[in-house]
């Protein structure tokens, strides 16, 4: 591939949702924005089996993550380029990069990665208690504050005007003890597109899951390309 030629190829790429649906609008809303942003990538969507509440501890991990390895083996010897696991928690990423050749990326490490770029003070802003391993294992001992809006325990607690102002609070809350920038941790948190809104409240760069999976996608793709010219 030639210099100036990128905004010529189109990439494939195999989405992986860890939310087992039969609603295929929900299904393919991450890939549907991940085109929206970067329209070199190609997206196809699918979820894993059996997991109709997806992978939210660690009992649904146990059970959840060698269903996106064996899915990312099926996309690999489908053709995919690429394969993104929608899931901030990265269930199944590191098995899945040891199956297949091609790039696996998870939407955890991609928002924490990204982060880093932006400050050096990250919160974590979700919709669970805990800190998702990709996030802690980037992040450290530079976790200023993990938190979820009061009363908000799912995404559809964010779309109610309650829980909409409960996460903009800890948003606020966050920049005042000393974050300079905000990671979302949870992707469900993209489908609505609130890190715009935030950014707005509280003037921070809020990162957005979808977004930065996608970019990291593209990035690696385009790395590898440059590798084999």
């Amino acid at each position: 591939m030639k210099a100036g030629e990128y905004d010529m190829k189109k990439y494939r790429v195999g989405l992986i949702r860890v939310l087992t649906t039969d609603d295929t609008q929900l299904m393919q809303m991450h890939g549907a924005l991940i085109e929206q942003y970067f329209p070199m990538l190609q997206v196809e969507s699918r979820c894993i089996p059996d997991q109709p509440e997806g992978i939210h501890d660690d009992q649904t991990m146990a059970l959840g993550a060698p269903k996106v390895v064996a899915m990312a083996k099926e996309m690999w010897q489908e053709g995919f380029d690429a394969i993104i696991v929608s899931c901030a928690g990265d269930p199944g990423v590191a098995q899945a990069r040891q199956a297949v050749p091609i790039p696996v990326i998870g939407a955890g490490e991609s928002t924490a990665a990204l982060c880093m770029f932006y400050g050096s003070h990250p919160a974590v802003l979700g919709i669970t208690e805990d800190v998702p391993a990709g996030y802690q294992q980037v992040f450290g001992d530079h976790i200023v504050d993990n938190a979820r809006g009061k009363g908000v325990e799912s995404v559809l607690d964010l779309m109610t005007p309650q829980g909409y102002s409960a996460t903009v609070e800890q948003a606020q809350r966050q920049k005042q003890l000393g974050a300079d920038v905000i990671a979302l941790s949870c992707t469900g948190m993209s489908s609505i597109q609130i890190a715009p809104a935030l950014e707005r409240e509280t003037g921070l760069p809020v990162l957005d899951p979808v977004m930065c999976e996608g970019l990291m996608t593209l990035f690696e793709l385009i790395r590898k390309d440059a590798r084999t010219q």
